[in-house]
């Protein structure tokens, strides 16, 4: 076969038709490369037949012996019931998803080997679905003792899909599938050659080292897999930057008179910062920069002086935020800075009237409104911009790729790309940074203003309540406030707001001379405000939130922050809760209550909040501890799920692989290519993103 695999639909392999194909579809698998790529997750031992008295619950064993009898059982849901022995002891085997021809493989006294995980079920010891396969005499095992467990989808089993990778590997040779790493990255082994390794392990195979994903066949796999991805990442960067973007001056008088007013002088790293991305501003090829700043380290300032570059040369300014509170507080900071410039600041949100929505769009259309904030609402249809030559998005990797695509697409209708800003309060580890936003530049703001206190961290069992409640009440009759934050592990505003008004109505009969207020994500956005508005005035002691209040709040009163069931939260988000105090001179305090007994994770967790307020030593433990996919919300970015590469286990292999991206690019351009649309057939649709 000389035509290539990438070529070739799924339907070429034997018994796919239309109804197969659609479920691989799913999997992602079109082609006969596709199926290739498509890696184990896991892997099984199927060297060792287990006796049945040895069985146990969670266990995935192999037993050989015989079929006993079948029936089919009736209940909430038919089922095909078959009892196995071996002499030692009798199991289950039961199909809730079976053919009427199937039960002929069942008859009294054939001899079969089962493969499955053993569970407790209505008749003991059973296992559901288990791989079957009828023998003669003795016939030995498998010559491969590792079995390859491939992520499937509904209707698709195991079986079936091992037996088409394999008639996929068998098709394939050099020619149909090309080998695009030069000669030292394949010395070991082959493409081929990993692949076969991969899928189906030989008998002398390292078990440890292939679930681990360390075995040499998966890193000569892996290192093509992180080549590809950077030579993705450069891709969209030499997209975007083949594009014309509006040229500002390095100085803005409009700056200056905003620092003047400022209450505060900007620190050396934020003055910094600026240079770079005032820098950036001059050129006529678009800015793509993310600043990286620690909680409370300036960098809304920042983005307001960027902001400046823009309007004072009679361009736009986009700000996107990803949640109501977080733009809200963009809109108050930005309002409160411009309007003393004779500069109105639009606001822009979902949850808007029809009336003020319909003005504000008038005001962007007509180009009157120069800065303009909101939720994601500013990448609707329904926004036109006049002349948009800066966009600043905060929290980037809460958007979807097709998000941050449209806002930008909305600056293009004048053959000008708009200069995009990208800030993180959420420090990503290096590694993790070179991979995920390796098409951006970067800078870091590493210097907090010189009045902020380091925060004090305790964990708490929940059995303490009534003195944390005790310790909420004295902070706040010193003059101080106070937060108190409830999280759920559903993920439902409306489950997390019934939970913070049960605990508001609590803490109002607890602390009955305290002011409390009630802020979730189901309130209305007026009301919001107005509730944010009075504790940030000192109307409020204590405030009773959901996570909405994470980032984007600043109250340099509040001293004190109380997080329930804080074993629930990631690492990053504990640190941007925790970054809401500490924010004044006033000593302050976090304290993590949780609910007993906490996992293993859950104390590791905990422990490292107790040790450290570095959020760059958090971000690196939040990466050991959940992996890159979770630390970046991989499911929301649209950020590519690696296959078999792991940024955190194979960051060796990154840096290489970044210097031969840029090699291939430069001299084998079509090769690069080809690499892309192997291991990222999607990369080409958000190469402009």
């Amino acid at each position: 076969m000389t035509q290539q695999l990438a070529h070739i639909s799924v339907q070429h392999l034997k018994g796919v038709g239309a109804a197969l194909a659609d479920k691989l579809a799913k999997l992602g698998l079109t082609n006969l490369q596709d199926m290739l790529f498509h890696l184990p997750r896991d892997y099984e031992d199927r060297s060792h037949i287990s006796p049945i008295c040895s069985a146990h619950t969670g266990a995935t064993l192999l037993f050989e012996g015989e079929v006993l009898d079948m029936t089919v059982a009736q209940g909430k849901r038919q089922s095909l019931a078959v009892r196995f022995g071996d002499g030692t002891g009798v199991i289950t085997l039961r199909f809730y998803h079976f053919y009427p021809q199937q039960k002929e493989h069942f008859k009294r006294g054939t001899r079969m080997r089962v493969f499955g995980e053993i569970r407790l079920g209505t008749s003991g010891m059973e296992i559901y679905h288990p791989e079957y396969k009828a023998i003669k005499g003795d016939e030995p095992l498998p010559d491969a003792n590792l079995t390859a467990i491939y992520p499937n989808t509904e209707g698709l089993t195991q079986v079936r899909l091992r037996q088409l990778v394999n008639e996929a590997l068998s098709l394939a040779n050099s020619q149909s599938l090309p080998e695009l790493m030069p000669a030292y990255a394949s010395s070991r082994y082959s493409l081929l050659q990993a692949l076969h390794t991969v899928h189906n392990p030989p008998n002398n195979s390292n078990r440890e080292l292939l679930l681990m994903r360390a075995h040499p066949a998966q890193q000569r796999l892996a290192f093509e897999e992180l080549t590809a991805h950077q030579i993705s990442l450069a891709q969209r960067r030499q997209h975007i930057q083949a594009l014309q973007a509006p040229v500002f001056k390095v100085e803005s008088p409009l700056a200056q008179q905003l620092l003047a007013k400022l209450p505060f002088a900007l620190t050396n790293a934020q003055r910094r910062v600026w240079s770079e991305i005032a820098r950036d501003l001059t050129h006529n090829k678009p800015m793509l920069r993310l600043v990286q700043g620690d909680v409370g380290a300036g960098k809304t300032v920042v983005a307001a002086l960027a902001a400046c570059h823009a309007v004072a040369a009679d361009w736009q300014v986009g700000l996107m935020a990803p949640t109501e509170i977080l733009a809200e507080q963009h809109f108050v900071s930005f309002g409160h800075w411009f309007n003393d410039l004779n500069l109105p600041v639009a606001w822009l949100s979902g949850k808007q009237g029809t009336k003020e929505r319909t003005a504000s769009l008038a005001k962007i259309a007509s180009g009157e409104a120069k800065i303009i904030v909101g939720t994601h609402a500013l990448f609707q249809d329904s926004v036109q911009f006049a002349r948009l030559g800066l966009v600043i998005i905060d929290e980037q990797h809460r958007f979807g790729v097709d998000q941050r695509l449209a806002l930008r697409q909305k600056g293009e209708q004048w053959g000008m790309c708009p200069h995009q800003l990208i800030m993180t309060a959420t420090p990503i580890p290096r590694t993790l940074a070179m991979s995920a936003y390796g098409d951006l530049d970067t800078s870091v703001i590493d210097e907090l203003p010189p009045n902020r206190t380091p925060v004090t961290t305790v964990a708490l069992s929940n059995a303490r309540r009534a003195e944390v409640i005790e310790r909420v009440r004295a902070n706040c009759q010193t003059g101080k406030q106070a937060y108190w934050v409830c999280t759920l592990i559903e993920e439902s505003e409306l489950l997390e707001a019934q939970a913070a008004e049960a605990i508001y109505e609590e803490l109002q009969k607890e602390l009955p001379e305290l002011r409390l207020g009630l802020v979730h994500g189901k309130l209305k956005s007026n009301d919001k405000q107005v509730i944010m508005k009075s504790f940030k005035l000192g109307e409020l002691d204590l405030l009773v939130a959901t996570t909405v209040i994470e980032v984007g709040v600043d109250v340099p009163n509040s001293s004190l922050m109380i997080i329930e069931n804080a074993e629930r939260l990631g690492l990053a988000q504990l640190h941007q809760l925790r970054g809401r105090v500490g924010r004044g001179s006033t000593v302050s305090y976090c304290v993590l209550m949780y609910q007993p007994p906490l996992s293993q994770m859950g104390q590791e967790r905990l422990a490292i909040m107790r040790a450290t307020t570095d959020g760059f030593i958090i971000a690196e433990k939040d990466l050991e501890i959940r992996g890159p996919g979770e630390v970046l919300g991989t499911k929301q970015t649209g950020m590519v799920e690696f296959k078999v590469a792991d940024l955190q286990r194979d960051q060796q292999l990154l840096k290489t692989a970044h210097q031969l991206a840029k090699t291939l690019q430069k001299e084998q351009p079509q090769q690069a290519h080809a690499l892309v649309l192997r291991w990222l057939p999607n990369a080409p649709k958000y190469v402009a993103v």
